[in-house]
């Protein structure tokens, strides 16, 4: 074989341990019972030693410098390779191996915190975690950023600086927005009464399908934090139900869909190489929030929608398709994420990027974490947190280690923006096809400009390529205050 076979072929069976070793993170989360999660750690960190020792292995180097790229995908693929193998060969083998035993335990010890409402029981394993996130930051850095170069890790390319600028210039409009409309006279009605575990699970299930999700290829169960796993041909969504709350089960649902139809619909000449995932988790939260807000929250798909609910619940309540689409928008003060709506999603994430971005300078500790969140929040949103569940100990990526991750969910919101605005200049009949329950065209589009790519292109490129000019979050917050403005009569 020549270097570039070679290589390829080292990284194939790499790409194909690590899918292994993600679905050990999915039945982590789903269905392994409590009493294995010491022995799950050791197997995690035996993958994980498995794994960084093929990504620094020095016949890389080698091959590297011998290999030729017959073509662009090529030329992508080793470049992706190289990048793996420089940020693998700078940290110790002994340091990547503890960091998983310790986010694996991490992640149980997070969860019995967050039932018990008990941060004291997370902070020594948050401790151990963030001390090992930071020496691998410095060592990845090797003199600069440290955050810059764990956040290098989800979104190539981008700096903390960067997003921080970007930040500051968002801030302002989006809480003139908030304020405005959770100011006006008529407010929408939220939505009461108990919903049907099944039925929610039948609908969401429906959704999924509506929106191109492959059950072939994938299946839906329950997580405490909902997530998408896995590439190719086994990519497997979560989705949460509570019966007084069915919008998070359909929109939990909507949202890792469009992840998992990301990584469905990469080129199957991709699968298992360099270039077979999405271009970052930036653009691929891009997909997701635009499958779960553009498109599943726009007012003819939620005419459909309230259909579709009635036929599953009866009267639920309200009255008509538009009284429902208020209420699927409505903005409502809360302290849970996962749960904000368009307008006041974006403060939660500044918030935690800013806490995280600390704790990786040394400018906070972590004994101090639950206290500085607690008055940044009461600080951005007016009110106090209730309780650790709704505070500092509502997100699992502290407790297993996504330290740099966080900023991605606005980025996300900023590339689908641009996204959208793209799209309805190339299809202005999209909400036709919406109002019948048919997201297609849009879904279709985004398959053919973004998904089928993979990594081929930088992020920015990736988006760049597919709107015809640079990403900015103008038409984000263009199109918050315009959707916004009509439904609070603004």
């Amino acid at each position: 074989m020549t270097a570039f076979e070679e290589l390829l072929t080292h990284d194939r069976e790499t790409r194909a341990i690590e899918q292994v070793m993600g679905r050990l993170r999915w039945d982590q989360e789903t269905m392994m019972p409590r009493g294995a999660a010491r022995q799950r750690a050791e197997e995690m960190a035996a993958l994980e030693a498995v794994l960084h020792a093929r990504h620094a292995d020095p016949r890389i180097a080698d091959w590297l410098a011998a290999a030729e790229a017959q073509d662009a995908a090529g030329a992508a693929k080793l470049a992706r390779i190289r990048r793996e193998h420089d940020r693998r060969a700078r940290v110790p083998v002994e340091l990547a191996a503890e960091i998983a035993r310790c986010v694996s335990l991490s992640h149980g010890v997070w969860a019995e915190a967050r039932a018990r409402e008990d941060v004291a029981h997370f902070l020594p394993a948050l401790e151990r975690i963030v001390a090992l996130r930071c020496e691998e930051a410095a060592a990845l850095a090797q003199g600069g950023d440290g955050y810059d170069a764990l956040l290098d890790e989800y979104e190539p390319g981008a700096t903390g600086a960067g997003i921080a600028a970007m930040f500051d210039r968002m801030r302002p409009r989006l809480r003139a927005l908030r304020d405005a409309a959770l100011g006006a006279a008529d407010q929408p009605a939220p939505l009461l009464g108990e919903f049907d575990r099944a039925a929610q699970i039948r609908l969401a299930r429906h959704l999924a399908e509506v929106f191109g999700y492959d059950f072939q290829r994938g299946r839906l169960d329950l997580a405490v934090h909902p997530f998408s796993s896995g590439a190719g041909d086994d990519v497997r969504i979560t989705t949460r139900v509570v019966e007084t709350e069915p919008f998070n089960c359909f929109y939990s649902t909507i949202h890792e869909v469009g992840h998992a139809a990301y990584e469905q619909n990469i080129a199957p000449a991709f699968a298992l190489s360099p270039l077979g995932r999405g271009a970052s988790m930036g653009v691929h939260e891009s997909q997701a929030r635009l499958y779960e807000n553009q498109i599943a929250r726009s007012r003819p798909f939620c005419g459909w929608l309230f259909e579709k609910m009635r036929l599953e619940f009866g009267d639920f309540g309200l009255g008509g398709a538009e009284e429902f689409y208020a209420t699927v928008n409505r903005l409502a003060g809360g302290h849970i994420r996962t749960e904000a709506d368009e307008v006041q999603y974006n403060l939660h994430i500044m918030l935690r990027f800013d806490l995280e971005r600390a704790l990786v300078a040394g400018d906070l500790t972590v004994g101090d974490l639950e206290a500085a969140w607690n008055d940044r929040f009461e600080a951005d949103f007016g009110y106090p947190v209730d309780r650790p569940a709704h505070g500092m100990l509502q997100d699992v990526h502290w407790a297993i280690g996504l330290f740099g991750y966080f900023p991605t969910y606005t980025l996300g919101n900023v590339y689908a923006g641009c996204l959208m605005a793209a799209m309805r200049e190339e299809l202005p009949d999209l909400d036709a096809a919406f109002a019948e329950g048919d997201p297609g065209p849009a879904t279709s589009w985004l398959r053919d400009r973004v998904q089928v790519h993979g990594r081929l292109m930088a992020p920015r490129e990736t988006i760049e390529e597919a709107c015809g000019f640079a990403p900015h979050e103008g038409p984000l917050l263009d199109y918050l205050e315009a959707k916004f403005n009509a439904i609070y009569a603004l």
